[in-house]
């Protein structure tokens, strides 16, 4: 018996992955990722991403059966943690800091989501990948931001506003360029929190 043999197939399988380096990765994932902001998810290919790194495509199929694998891999390898450091001591200050780093992002995370929204629906790997990389990170640190402030009695437990806070974040981030064809840049954002969230908290 080959050693191949007595291996079996998923240890050849992981010995032909571990064969692109994680630089290599990256760069396939980087590809994928801004061909998509670009041309649209149905315009992205599995072969276009292999010329366009100078691959072959059996290297991108090995790794990655199908498109929405690979694309699910690049988000959710892209995943970042959000709002590293915003703890100014006040949560006015705070949410105003969110809004500043947010609008550094907007435009790039946004056209990612208008890109993929309608393959979320029907690729629910794909939808929780992007979840994963884009929605979850910020909900996340942006609940840590809002119970600080609870806990310094800023604003109180159970204050009908605090579960809405991320969806008004979240949610003008992704509408505005619907509603005036216009990213939300972090003025827009400072300006939507101090007129409606800092409000709705009962802070200024």
């Amino acid at each position: 018996m080959t050693s191949q043999a007595a291996d079996g197939p998923e240890t050849v399988a992981a010995t032909r992955r571990s064969k692109i380096t994680p630089e290599r990765e990256r760069e396939f994932f980087d590809a994928v990722l801004e061909q998509i902001r670009e041309c649209g998810y149905d315009s992205v290919s599995m072969e276009g991403i292999a010329a366009s790194t100078r691959c072959s495509k059996s290297t991108l199929y090995r790794q990655w059966k199908t498109k929405p694998q690979f694309v699910a891999a690049a988000l959710r390898a892209n995943r970042e943690v959000r709002f590293v450091g915003v703890d100014t001591g006040s949560l006015a200050e705070d949410l105003r800091e969110v809004a500043r780093a947010a609008g550094g992002w907007s435009r790039k995370d946004t056209k990612l989501l208008q890109a993929l929204g309608h393959a979320m629906h029907s690729d629910e790997e794909l939808a929780q990948a992007l979840r994963e990389a884009l929605v979850e990170p910020e909900i996340a640190a942006l609940q840590e931001i809002l119970d600080r402030g609870v806990a310094r009695g800023e604003v109180p437990e159970g204050h009908p506003a605090l579960d809405y806070v991320p969806a008004m974040m979240f949610g003008v981030l992704r509408v505005r360029p619907v509603l005036t064809g216009e990213y939300a840049d972090a003025d827009y954002l400072v300006r939507f929190v101090e007129a409606v969230a800092l409000p709705a908290l009962g802070l200024t």
